[in-house]
């Protein structure tokens, strides 16, 4: 069986555990805890040298890291149900979405670099979460343009998948920082529609094993 090393609020490992409920695959859970530093100890630098989250490993203990890299494996060997529809164009649309979130948003308003601005340049909670607003906001308004685009329940598809995969967790640290999604009313519908699928329940971090409420 598959195991996928992560942490519960991680929108990394968020990502890719939507990606495995919804192509209906098993995997062995194991919490990697980010706020005690557990991703700089040495195991899991062996696992990942960068010391971040997720890793997925198979079951012949090769070893995958970055999310979105681990989710095109995931299709390229699990082909069905497929994130992607087939027309080529529309997945380099769908991709050039799912970026806008995981390379231009998260990585500038997670926690290694929310830590980094409090402790090397004085901000404090205030500060930091303004940054994170500003960032998150900057992002979304250009991904709502992009789903405005789209007149199907999901992005440009009736079914989630890719963008769905980075879309959820994004609006799920949106909400932490208490951005107002009001302004950005494609992406509600969209996670209205995703909210309910099985595969998103499963995947939500309150799920997890290692949620702390």
């Amino acid at each position: 069986m598959m195991k996928l090393y992560g942490y519960w609020r991680s929108s990394a490992s968020y990502r890719v555990r939507i990606a495995l409920a919804l192509k209906g695959l098993e995997v062995k859970h194991i919490a990697v805890n980010l706020r005690d530093g557990a991703q700089l100890d040495a195991p899991h630098i062996a696992r990942n040298p960068q010391g971040l989250v997720p890793v997925l490993e198979l079951g012949d203990g090769t070893q995958l890291t970055q999310s979105l890299a681990i989710i095109d494996y995931l299709e390229a060997v699990y082909p069905e149900p497929s994130l992607l529809p087939d027309d080529p164009v529309m997945q380099a649309k769908i991709r050039a979405a799912a970026l806008v979130i995981a390379a231009d948003i998260a990585p500038i308003q997670n926690l290694r670099v929310l830590k980094f601005i409090r402790a090397e340049h004085g901000q404090d909670d205030e500060g930091v979460k303004a940054w994170a607003v500003h960032w998150i906001k900057t992002g979304f308004k250009a991904v709502e343009k992009i789903a405005a685009q789209s007149d199907q329940s999901f992005l440009f598809s009736r079914a989630p998948g890719y963008f769905e995969c980075c879309l959820m967790p994004q609006i799920y640290n949106a909400k932490r920082f208490g951005v107002d999604m009001s302004a950005f009313p494609n992406l509600v519908e969209i996670e209205q529609f995703a909210s309910a699928h099985p595969a998103f329940i499963a995947a939500h971090p309150s799920a997890q094993s290692d949620a702390v409420v």
